[in-house]
């Protein structure tokens, strides 16, 4: 061990330990809340308005959501809550299952139900074998052009903003993972496909792309979230039986943040030491991964870690106690 690393182990001096990605939101708030809600968000509001909706049960409550839903989706919405909203981003990556319904032969400008939607002048009837087989074709790693009414920034102003003021933008391509395509039903013109993909996947999108493969075009009339991770539909509660007396009962640990990443139990002086922002040492021929969810003796989440050097490891996000 060098001697740096020799004295970034020395014990903290007192009143001086650095807390990292630690905010005062305790006792500011004076609302003793850390974790997770499973959402089932209805049709007809934006997930900002969802957000909105639970920050107003508690006081001065802090939530941030973990992927955008559309205000045309429904389905599973993942809220974090009070310090846990440090943990939005591992959620947002985990992957996701949607239920879609399309209507072929059909265009919009927002590629969805929304916009202004168009019948094509006798466009072709593609067969169900046709369907199945142009799905297998977009299943895979793939190039995707996200949709002109999207909210990725384009030289600061979001694409929808733009294309709402008649500047509509030819979004690049994004490398995206479709893990499955199911066709669930089909009588034309309406096309169900059941859909698994990774984040920042447009499921109106892979929609488009199948019919145009077939000679047609296609819009999205139904879209649910059904899944995110391990967040399942079955196990969330619908927005609007949560209130003020029972939304406290329905968090849920923020370790399910993290599901999936490497884990690693701390001793209680190690959890100390995480706490007060310090680095702990790496045991040899553990710990591979670039970052770990370090737990405490009784499966809590106490801190993400990541490498600072080769035999140490410290503190990138803290939970408190």
């Amino acid at each position: 061990m060098s001697k740096a690393d020799r004295a970034a182990l020395a014990p903290e001096p007192a009143g001086r330990a650095g807390r990292p990605d630690q905010g005062p939101q305790e006792e500011e708030t004076g609302v003793s809340v850390c974790g997770l809600l499973n959402v089932n968000k209805p049709k007809g509001i934006t997930s900002r308005e969802a957000v909105d909706r639970v920050r107003r049960l508690g006081r001065r409550l802090k939530v941030g959501h973990a992927g955008t839903l559309d205000p045309l989706a429904s389905g599973v919405l993942v809220l974090c809550l009070g310090p846990a909203t440090r943990l939005v981003e591992y959620v947002q990556q985990m992957p996701k299952r949607y239920t879609a319904t399309f209507m072929l032969g059909r265009t919009s400008p927002t590629e969805d139900a929304e916009g202004e939607v168009t019948v094509l002048e006798a466009p072709p009837v593609p067969g169900e074998e046709a369907i199945a087989e142009a799905a297998r074709r977009l299943t895979g790693t793939i190039e995707q052009r996200p949709p002109a009414y999207s909210a990725i920034k384009v030289e600061g102003q979001r694409a929808y903003e733009l294309a709402r003021q008649g500047k509509p933008q030819e979004l690049q391509p994004r490398r995206v993972t479709v893990y499955r395509i199911e066709v669930r039903h089909y009588d034309y013109p309406e096309l169900k496909l059941d859909v698994e993909c990774s984040a920042g996947t447009y499921v109106r999108s892979l929609g488009r792309d199948l019919a145009r493969s077939l000679g047609t075009d296609a819009v999205t009339t139904r879209l649910v979230r059904t899944a995110v991770g391990r967040f399942t539909i079955e196990e969330s509660i619908d927005l609007e039986h949560l209130n003020r007396q029972n939304w406290r009962e329905q968090l849920l640990p923020p370790v399910r943040a993290v599901e999936g990443m490497e884990t690693v139990i701390l001793s209680d002086r190690e959890v100390a030491r995480v706490r007060s922002g310090q680095v702990i040492r790496r045991r040899p021929g553990t710990w591979k991964s670039d970052k770990l969810a370090a737990l405490d003796r009784t499966g809590q989440l106490v801190a993400i870690l990541v490498p600072r050097s080769d035999s140490l490891l410290g503190p990138v996000k803290v939970l408190p106690a």
